[in-house]
């Protein structure tokens, strides 16, 4: 017999643009049927929402489901990261790259919630998740850190309504190419330190970012190690032939192309952002370590 949990549900109402609102309240009500006692938590912003879930889970909850895309996962990852609390995910966003790395469906709505009901009458899965310290804060991630060409693109992209998914991203590349220049960083990775020029760098738990970008095509969720990807200089032409190879994951042959696993990554630069799991994380410095199996996961 499946025990009764206590489970907040943490929904994201702009999920896809708002395009999903039925999400959510569906996925409360699939849980209560199942005999669960469910907590549905939505706010207008993200801070209200993490401010429920924080007392939620200071009140005592056995599960947390978040509802949305990669930002709600970065939401419930910076809550229960490090704890014995695990997370399940509905995927209803815009990029859902971190349920794609899972196996967790994200197109349709009730196949969606059959896997849950599923998957949380089984142990959760340990997965690393990676812990940045930037200034005085913490911030944790489970996909994917970027601080060059990419982070700007996601700059971008967060600013925009239009178009949704992936096309969104592969816009704001466009937009971006026009002005961006190499960046020359800084990188001590697990103790090694080096100078290198660079159009993008990324710390990758999972396999891609931006809505099937598949940045570390070779990435294990649960290997106690981080991918790093870096792109050499390249000519804005150059670097729009590569894109197209990042969606295929066939660009790791290319020459300009650096991929390597490592424990630990210090990155910096001068006037670089960087961001993880498409949210801001702040300007560079930032350090980075992998903590193997500091997420549990109903997946």
């Amino acid at each position: 017999m499946t025990p009764i949990l206590r489970i907040a549900v943490a929904v994201n109402p702009f999920a896809s643009f708002g395009g999903r609102r039925d999400v959510g309240p569906r996925v409360a009500a699939a849980l209560r049927a199942a005999g669960h006692s469910v907590a549905a938590l939505s706010e207008p912003n993200i801070a209200l929402l993490r401010r429920d879930v924080e007392a939620e889970v200071a009140a005592g909850i056995d599960l947390l489901v978040v509802v949305g895309g990669d930002g709600m996962i970065s939401l419930g990852t910076n809550i229960v990261a490090g704890t014995k609390l695990p997370m399940a995910i509905v995927a209803c966003g815009t990029g859902n790259d971190m349920a794609r790395g899972l196996g967790i469906p994200i197109e349709n709505t009730e196949t969606s919630i059959a896997h849950l009901l599923d998957a949380i009458t089984r142990p959760p899965r340990p997965i690393d998740a990676a812990r940045v310290r930037h200034g005085k804060l913490t911030t944790w991630y489970a996909g994917v850190l970027s601080a060059g060409f990419d982070a700007v693109v996601n700059e971008r992209a967060n600013h925009m309504s239009w178009p949704r998914g992936k096309s969104r991203y592969t816009l704001a590349i466009l937009r971006e190419l026009a002005t961006f220049r190499p960046i020359s960083y800084r990188i001590t990775v697990d103790g090694v330190e080096r100078a290198t020029e660079a159009m993008l760098i990324s710390v990758a738990n999972n396999v891609s970012l931006g809505g099937g970008m598949m940045i570390a095509p070779d990435a294990v969720l649960d290997d106690g190690l981080l991918d790093l990807f870096i792109v050499s200089p390249l000519s804005r032409l150059g670097l729009l032939r590569v894109f197209p190879k990042v969606f295929s994951g066939t660009h790791t042959s290319l020459p300009q192309v650096e991929l390597s696993r490592c424990r630990t990554v210090r990155i910096e630069a001068d006037d670089a952002v960087a961001y993880a799991d498409g949210e801001r994380v702040g300007p560079l410095p930032v350090d980075i370590e992998v903590v193997p199996g500091a997420l549990l996961i109903h997946a």
